[in-house]
């Protein structure tokens, strides 16, 4: 296995109908999640999702693209330097 790096993905979600895929998708990357945060904004009817990933980075990329071509959602990841 390639040298792994620790990453958050931001993930926020205007379109509740694709939080299930999202989750599919946070589920099948399950290996390489060492934690994530979920947080609803009712107000804004947003959902904002942090997930740390301990990952070799086409891992990471590939799974930050995925959500990024998902309709209603974004996501960026930010890698630590380790």
């Amino acid at each position: 296995m390639d040298d792994t790096r620790i990453a958050v993905v931001a993930i926020i979600v205007e379109n509740a109908e694709r939080a299930e895929r999202v989750n599919a998708l946070l589920h099948e990357y399950g290996q390489f999640v060492v934690g994530r945060m979920g947080l609803p904004y009712r107000e804004k009817n947003v959902n904002v999702i942090s997930v740390v990933l301990d990952a070799p980075t086409g891992i990471i990329n590939g799974l930050t693209g995925k959500l990024g071509m998902l309709d209603g959602v974004a996501a960026k990841a930010l890698y630590s330097n380790k």
